[in-house]
């Protein structure tokens, strides 16, 4: 239950919105940093800096959530805000990996998406399940043995990680 069966069942759910916000992600990362997702190429790839992953996180976030806005039914349908939350962080996230060829610049474009939802829309989720969906932001770019690893070698045994 909670966020993992939110998350396993999100992409089959949700059907075409899913995909209309990463393709809106596709068509900016092309337009803006000409990185050509459909014939990917080392050397079209953008250095993963923080103002990389701020704009590319924070546009496809934005377009998301003004979609939900201007449907509402579309919202309704993602239940709660734990839906919601992975659908636009799932747009997000990948993104921002695909356009800089770097997964840990994409993790931190999804929990960017993540706090910039919150910040939207006062909350992730209900019944607590908030937590699960933004835990991991304040150190995804470090190495500590006792909370989890990088993007690379995280597991099925990462602590915190509904998915």
């Amino acid at each position: 239950g909670g966020v993992g069966f939110t998350q396993y069942a999100t992409a089959a759910y949700t059907d075409n919105i899913l995909d209309e916000f990463t393709y809106y992600g596709m068509d900016y990362i092309k337009d803006k940093y000409k990185v050509d997702w459909k014939n990917p190429s080392p050397s079209d790839k953008v250095k993963p800096t923080q103002d990389i992953v701020n704009d590319i996180a924070t546009e496809v976030t934005l377009n998301a959530m003004e979609q939900y806005e201007q449907f509402p039914t579309m919202m309704e349908d993602h239940f709660g805000g734990s839906q919601r939350a992975g659908v636009i962080a799932a747009a997000s996230g990948p993104s921002t990996s695909i356009a800089t060829g770097n997964s840990n610049a994409g993790l931190n474009g999804w929990y960017l998406s993540m706090l910039l939802h919150k910040d939207g829309w006062s909350r992730l989720g209900f019944f607590g399940y908030d937590l699960q969906d933004q835990c991991g932001s304040a150190n995804s770019l470090s190495i500590r043995g006792d909370e989890g690893a990088i993007g690379e070698v995280r597991g099925p045994n990462y602590p915190n990680y509904a998915m």
